[in-house]
């Protein structure tokens, strides 16, 4: 393997005209540089510099070594470029997956709107409700809603979201309102996947068993319904919120409410340190945070 030593100060000598210019240039003493140049010189075999009290001028063989070892250096700056590029910019291929309507309302929005300020990142979304695992599929990024199930994953929190049970006036107005828990069983309640409500009574996590004549996967098939007055309903933000703030839906049973949910962003271990990954991570948080304040951006 080549022997490096010396080069650095060489091809600074030979710039500066001087020692001590090139020892100031470098942030080692002048005789460091001079100790250096004495060593290349005898590995060499060949005399690099004329050397006078007054000047340091560059030898014919000099010249020639130089022109090479600036090609050189020139080469190791633009490698380091290249890295410290890598280390800011965004660039290749991503993987993510996400929940179906969340990604489509959310996640895929925002994610095109980070493509477009990085044109050499390229990314593979999948939606799906189903959990894959991320390293045996070569995911680099998951997004899940919820509460998370013990994980090996890294997991960091991109932000909240809040169920609301809510119904319609029209249903309101023919069934009654409920004021508590127990009341639910004498109303039609719209089961999404589950068959239970979760809240918080007196501090404590409770599910409450519900049924009614319809029931579907689908949470903007059941704000519809809730819409229509078929029912009541217990939904994230992002299908009702637009629907309580202009009065379409009134919520229900507040104080039972659970606390916010969260937003997460699961990624590997041998990952975490990804810049694409790292980065879409932080502009995913901070966006999904805005998001929370004027909730229809996005999800409709």
């Amino acid at each position: 393997m080549y022997n490096w030593e010396g080069v650095s100060e060489f091809v600074a000598v030979a710039e500066a005209e001087s020692f001590t210019a090139a020892a100031k240039r470098l942030g080692i003493s002048t005789a460091q540089v001079s100790r250096q140049i004495s060593a290349l010189e005898a590995r060499l075999a060949a005399k690099l510099f004329y050397r006078t009290t007054r000047k340091v001028s560059v030898t014919e063989v000099g010249r020639i070594y130089y022109q090479h070892c600036r090609q050189v250096l020139d080469g190791l700056e633009e490698a380091e470029r290249a890295i410290t590029n890598l280390q800011t910019t965004p660039r290749g291929l991503l993987k993510i997956t996400a929940p179906v309507t969340y990604g489509e309302g959310t996640i895929a929005p925002l994610i095109n709107d980070f493509m477009q300020k990085y044109p050499e990142l390229e990314v593979q979304l999948l939606l799906s409700n189903q959990k894959v695992d991320l390293v045996d599929e070569g995911f680099d990024l998951a997004i899940r809603l919820g509460k998370l199930d013990d994980s090996s994953m890294m997991a960091k929190k991109l932000g909240s979201r809040t169920q609301y049970v809510c119904a319609s006036e029209k249903y309101l107005a023919t069934y009654g309102i409920p004021h508590s828990l127990s009341e639910l069983e004498h109303h039609n309640c719209l089961p999404g996947t589950l068959d239970y409500w979760r809240f918080l009574e007196n501090g404590k996590p409770r599910n409450i068993r519900i049924k009614g004549r319809l029931s579907c996967n689908s949470g903007h098939a059941l704000t519809d319904a809730a819409l229509k007055g078929l029912g009541i309903v217990q939904l994230p933000d992002y299908y009702v919120q637009d629907y309580i703030d202009n009065g379409q839906l009134i919520p229900l049973l507040t104080q039972f409410m659970e606390k916010d949910d969260g937003i997460w962003a699961l990624y590997p271990h041998n990952r975490h340190l990804s810049p694409k990954v790292r980065m879409l991570v932080d502009y995913l948080g901070e966006a999904i945070g805005k998001l929370k304040q004027s909730p229809d951006q996005y999800v409709k």
